[in-house]
């Protein structure tokens, strides 16, 4: 493939004659490859469809073994359409996380409706029983509409933009889906390999109109030839032609070893188109793995089914053509005597099989007795024909006891109880009756598993935000609407304290007018601030890496499921939670230390719940509030109208007896002073006669 790519100014181009050439020959490769399996799988499918023959004579009746075991077959395998599970990988509090497996779950969700998913996977399914290969096809789809070039597009990598900046072809993605389309087992091919990891390229065909193809690859290459080569129809039936008259066989491949992806038509040497892969896919392929019936280590040709019974199949049928035949002469022949003539021609007269009830005249009587005809009436025997159906009917029924060994059918009809059976006896019934079919359910299982994981892929790397949450209903913030409110609360914060301080400077109180008070925002802005923002997430789940260490993407069985047993779960998940709060608040009151170690419990046991998941929002907010409370210090009790009156009167009381002293202490104040001042005059009245009372004094 080297010589078919050649460089021009920095470029890779394909050269579309070359290519085709080469592809051309791949096909036919592959196709002579499967051809075998392909014209195996013809056949089931007539006998199937039980278009071989005409079926109204008895020499041409069948016994319909094949549809009758893919009838039991088909609803033990497959019942219902998968829900798509996204999980965090560890199931830890992340918010952007769970936001972001929210967000794809619900939009795998509506994808899977839109696709009728359902119809597919029994589409598949059929496949997958009759003819041990059932695979699809997904692929990513976007309608556009003239940009308003007063609105930049939100997503510069989802533009779509078709024309220069300024001109007048700007589109924008209006919707955008993905699709998941059904390919017929005759209309796949792959290279040959032995395991699914070694193939290196592999096909679909797809039916196209002049119109469709036109309007795809453009006029260029309808000139080409290329639909006038493929028209033909060759190797295809009848009804296959009558189906696709009109139309071109055009294969879609996607090559992994050259990275690049090819359209050419059917028979023609010209490829239609050449160019990179659409999509950037982890594992490459635009499907996932087949679901495959029975193969091999050697390669990947399926055996299908039926070829372990078929000849069991054909000798039911042959017996049924023989039982057939015997009852067609299970009828009452009379012989009674008549003139003459030869009796011969009225034996060979009640021979005849159109004949029911027949009454034959014999002409020669006495010839006829002579015979064996003894009686006046006689009948043909038919003890012997009835003794030979019989053991026939019971030759059959052994063969069909071996299909149902050979198919596991006998272990799906042990499996069936009755309503007098014990619980015991009806489980053990249903077990060993799975037994045989569990992988093949386990196949399927895992097939819608990858188509949903691939479906999740083209979701996360395609869509734009605006259609994660107008599919999903979920309305995230963007990380300018989340600046902006911090911006508005600053702004808020900083007036509050300008306002404090003028107070201050004017000496009032920091908090005397509801304008000082810290600012508070709406209810919509505060639980704004608490979610992540829809950039966040995007970023999230544009990143590969990142994406699958912390999104899973699983689905639910695709069997019928129990619905006594569902309930049950639903059950103990709220008897769990109730009973462990009603023990938590218990031991809350006594510990309030212990409230964050609780909530953790609680999330914990949550989150191993599907019904959880939806709850666990909640409960972490509730558990956060429950944790903040409990650490904060507790206020002091609130008195009651009577003990705060006697507190009152109490004051009051303590009041006046503390005027009262210090009016008694201001008293004796005043009367010490007048003592010490009385003192003060005596002692000065008493040196003043002493002085007088000296001798000299006069």
């Amino acid at each position: 493939m080297e010589d078919e790519i050649t460089a021009f100014e920095g470029e890779q181009r394909w050269d579309p004659a070359k290519v085709g050439a080469h592809w051309q020959q791949e096909l036919e490769r592959a196709q002579r490859y499967f051809k075998s399996w392909h014209d195996r799988c013809v056949k089931i499918e007539k006998i199937y469809l039980d278009q071989q023959s005409d079926q109204t004579s008895a020499a041409k009746r069948r016994f319909p073994m094949l549809w009758a075991n893919t009838a039991v077959l088909q609803p033990a395998v497959y019942a219902r359409v998968p829900q798509p599970v996204v999980e965090r990988r560890f199931k830890d509090a992340d918010p952007v996380a769970r936001i972001a497996s929210e967000l794809v779950e619900r939009n795998l969700a509506y994808a899977g409706d839109e696709a009728d998913l359902d119809s597919i996977m029994r589409a598949v399914r059929d496949d997958f029983l009759l003819c041990a290969r059932g695979t699809v096809w997904l692929r990513y789809e976007a309608d556009f509409e003239p940009l308003d070039m007063g609105v930049a597009p939100s997503d510069p990598r989802a533009d779509g933009l078709s024309g220069e900046i300024g001109g007048p072809s700007l589109e924008v993605i209006a919707d955008e889906r993905v699709c998941i389309d059904y390919v017929h087992w005759s209309d796949f091919l792959h290279s040959p390999a032995r395991r699914w990891k070694d193939v290196t390229w592999v096909a679909r065909r797809v039916p196209m109109t002049d119109e469709e193809m036109e309007k795809r690859f453009g006029r260029e290459a309808m000139a080409s030839g290329a639909a006038q080569a493929a028209a033909s129809g060759r190797g295809a039936s009848q009804s296959e032609r009558a189906e696709n008259e009109g139309k071109t066989h055009v294969w879609e491949i996607w090559c992994k070893g050259e990275n690049y992806t090819v359209w050419i038509a059917e028979g023609s040497p010209v490829a239609l188109e050449v160019s990179e892969p659409p999509l950037e896919l982890a594992h490459f392929w635009p499907c996932p793995r087949p679901a495959y019936g029975t193969v091999s280590t050697s390669s990947l040709i399926p055996v299908p089914d039926y070829v372990y019974y078929q000849q069991q199949c054909d000798e039911i049928d042959l017996l049924t053509k023989r039982i057939n035949k015997l009852t067609d002469q299970l009828r009452l022949k009379v012989f009674y005597p008549s003139g003459d003539g030869a009796i011969s021609p009225a034996i060979e007269k009640a021979m005849r099989p159109e004949n029911d009830m027949v009454m034959v005249p014999i002409p020669e009587w006495a010839a006829f007795t002579d015979k064996g005809g003894s009686k006046a009436v006689v009948t043909l025997p038919i003890d012997e024909v009835q003794k030979v159906i019989v053991a026939c009917m019971a030759a059959r029924k052994q063969l069909i006891e071996d299909v149902y060994q050979i198919t596991g059918i006998s272990d799906i009809v042990r499996g069936d109880t009755q309503a007098s059976e014990t619980a015991t006896a009806q489980r053990i019934k249903s077990q060993w009756g799975s037994i045989r079919i569990r992988d093949r359910q386990a196949e399927l299982a895992r097939f819608a598993r990858d188509i949903i994981r691939l479906a999740g892929e083209i979701i996360c790397d395609q869509f734009q935000p605006e259609t994660l949450m107008l599919v999903s209903g979920i309305k995230l913030p963007t990380m300018a609407q989340k600046q902006q409110v911090e911006m508005q609360m600053q702004q808020m914060q900083m007036a509050a304290q300008q306002t404090a301080m003028r107070a201050e400077q004017m000496g009032q109180p920091a908090q005397s007018s509801p304008e000082m008070a810290p600012p508070e925002l709406p209810p919509q802005l505060q639980q704004m601030m608490g979610q992540p923002t829809i950039d966040e997430v995007v970023q999230l789940l544009r990143n590969d890496s990142i994406r699958g260490f912390q999104i899973e993407i699983e689905t639910d069985s695709t069997i019928e499921p129990d619905e006594d047993a569902e309930k049950q779960r639903r059950m103990e998940f709220v008897q769990m939670v109730g009973g462990f709060m009603q023990q938590a608040g218990a031991m809350a009151q006594q510990s309030p230390m212990l409230v964050p170690v609780m909530v953790e419990t609680l999330l914990f046991a949550a989150r191993g719940f599907r019904a959880g998941r939806q709850l666990e929002s909640m409960l972490e907010q509730v558990g956060g509030q429950l944790s903040q409370a409990a650490s904060a210090p507790k206020p002091e009790p609130q008195p009651s109208p009577a003990e705060m009156l006697k507190l009152k009167t109490a004051e009051v009381k303590a009041g006046a007896e503390q005027r009262k002293a210090e009016l008694g202490v201001a008293q004796a104040e005043i009367e010490h002073r007048a003592v010490v001042e009385q003192a003060r005059g005596e002692m000065a009245a008493q040196a003043l006669q002493q002085i007088q009372a000296q001798p000299g004094y006069q």
